[in-house]
């Protein structure tokens, strides 16, 4: 089995150093986070800081949130012009309020008419493929309206679907709708991936088991875990389920992901420390002593102080 493993984009999460630690422990595809179109079109300062990228993080492709379509082709445009990704995806999965009462992300399952313009007048403009991210549904489960959706994003021109398996309203909680997603794939010619609870590699055999889909995302099962990507790539290949990493690998790849944070990350000193310890915290869930350790995580104010700690971790 060949399937593909993707990092899925999350924001205040995808950044570089998160991508390059996940290329690193086999991360096939990365995202960057996801992309507001007004704020890239009207500029916002922070969304050069999202699309930061070196050599060796790519492939990479770059998700949009928007429900406009000229400014989504605008924030496309200018984009592209920036940097080279190898896909665009349009989302039209993001659950948050703030979101989905501007009519963006998965407020554009209730009006896939206007979801549909949008993809069609990227497709026309642009020369990247175009892709989109969709839930099952926005406030019910409905299979035949989420095949709809998922055919019209199709027709309009959308070269993948990528589809998390719960409604908008359920947001990230309640069981993977494995039917709607199973159904969308034998319904579509284009490629579909699965998303949703993908924590570990038997969850990532479920997906493609129960769907037969292309490929998957992985989300929230990498934080922390960014060896998540090998160990679904080997049990996929040969069955076998790979041993809980030691507490020195676990600390050595935490310290090359803070190590990159450090090296990359646009943020004043306070902020990184406390996105650093935020990111160490991920690391050491799970720890027998885990209470303690974040205890002492919270009250660190530099990255030698914080690099010490860790080491002093049995």
């Amino acid at each position: 089995m060949n399937s593909k493993i993707y990092l899925a984009p999350m924001s205040g999460v995808t950044d570089l150093a998160f991508r390059l630690v996940s290329r690193r422990l086999g991360a096939s595809h990365c995202f960057f986070e996801m992309l507001d179109s007004k704020a890239i079109v009207y500029g916002n300062q922070k969304n050069r800081g999202l699309i930061k990228t070196i050599k060796k993080d790519s492939p990479i492709s770059a998700q949009l949130l928007g429900a406009d379509p000229s400014i989504m082709l605008d924030a496309a445009e200018q984009l592209i012009s920036l940097v080279d990704i190898s896909f665009l995806d349009i989302n039209g999965a993001c659950p948050v309020k703030k979101v989905t009462k501007k009519g963006a992300g998965a407020a554009l399952l209730k009006d896939t008419a206007l979801f549909g313009r949008i993809i069609k007048k990227l497709v026309s403009k642009l020369r990247i493929p175009i892709t989109v991210k969709l839930r099952t549904g926005f406030d019910k489960r409905d299979i035949g309206e989420c095949v709809r959706t998922a055919e019209e994003c199709q027709e309009n021109g959308a070269s993948t679907v990528f589809i998390h398996g719960r409604t908008m309203s359920q947001r990230y909680s309640g069981d993977i709708d494995y039917e709607s997603i199973k159904a969308v794939k034998k319904a579509l010619k284009i490629p579909v991936f699965g998303s949703g609870n993908i924590f570990n590699p038997l969850m990532a055999k479920k997906m493609l088991d129960e769907t037969g889909c292309d490929g998957i995302l992985v989300a929230r099962g990498a934080l922390g875990n960014p060896w998540i990507f090998k160990d679904i790539e080997s049990y996929l290949k040969n069955g076998e389920t790979s041993k809980n990493p030691t507490p020195s690998t676990k600390k050595k790849i935490l310290k090359a992901h803070l190590a990159y944070i450090e090296k990359y990350k646009d943020m004043g000193p306070a902020n990184k420390i406390g996105f650093m310890g935020k990111i160490a915290m991920w690391y050491f869930k799970g720890h027998y002593n885990g209470t303690e350790i974040r205890s002492r995580i919270s009250n660190i104010t530099s990255y030698d102080e914080l690099i010490n700690l860790i080491d002093s971790v049995q």
